[in-house]
């Protein structure tokens, strides 16, 4: 485990069900990525709820001394039970906003077991990241072998002639929180923009608009 040294503590968002799962591996998964979040110095930002896998990451993380941001829609904020206990809790109109918001603060992208809410924001970011909107790097925690059924369809839309390796390539997996130190490693130098004429999503409508090659 290794603490990255930089003036700017690294932001990462995590992605992850609203729900605890049916196993405890995966509540012990999201508050060992917290904490471990938190041991390496890093902040983080999050879905806003206090319940499921996001509320046990969150609270680890704040338990550990990581600043914590939340972002919820109005919508959503009593149906999550939105966690008044965090650093920031800020409410957005919609989800393409809690979204951009939750992009636009973070340094890279975690992602636990979740249902079809978390694989949307999964695969939208992947998407970007994919068509060079943006450099963040892209960890997927495979608890318990839960995502192998999503890796397998990767592979397979590959082999069947839909998907691309360099697009798979870019997802680092690994079965627990020490996925964070290659994760932390591949974030560019923060404060720097090794590239300021790159277009970024933002740039191009914002959540809901990509373009290329991705279908």
């Amino acid at each position: 485990m290794s603490r990255i040294s930089i003036e700017k503590r690294p932001r990462i968002a995590v992605y992850c069900g609203s729900r605890v799962g049916d196993d405890p591996v995966f509540a012990e998964a999201a508050r060992s990525v917290g904490s471990g979040l938190a041991e390496r110095g890093a902040d983080v930002v999050f879905g806003g709820g206090s319940v499921g896998l996001m509320g046990l990451a969150a609270e680890a993380a704040m338990a550990g001394g990581s600043h914590v941001i939340g972002v919820i829609t109005e919508q959503l904020l009593d149906k999550e039970v939105a966690n008044h206990a965090i650093d920031e809790l800020r409410v957005v109109s919609d989800m393409p906003a809690r979204k951009a918001e939750m992009y636009r603060e973070a340094d890279a992208f975690v992602t636990l077991p979740g249902g079809i809410g978390t694989m949307e924001e999964f695969f939208e970011v992947l998407t970007w990241r994919y068509l060079g909107l943006h450099p963040k790097p892209m960890g997927l925690v495979n608890t318990d072998g839960y995502y192998d059924p999503l890796l397998a369809f990767i592979d397979h839309s590959i082999d069947r002639g839909f998907g691309r390796q360099s697009a798979r390539d870019l997802i680092v997996v690994g079965k627990d929180e020490s996925i964070l130190d290659d994760l932390l490693a591949m974030i560019p130098t923060l404060g720097e923009d090794s590239d300021p004429d790159r277009p970024t999503i933002l740039d191009h409508g914002g959540p809901g608009h990509s373009d290329g090659d991705t279908h």
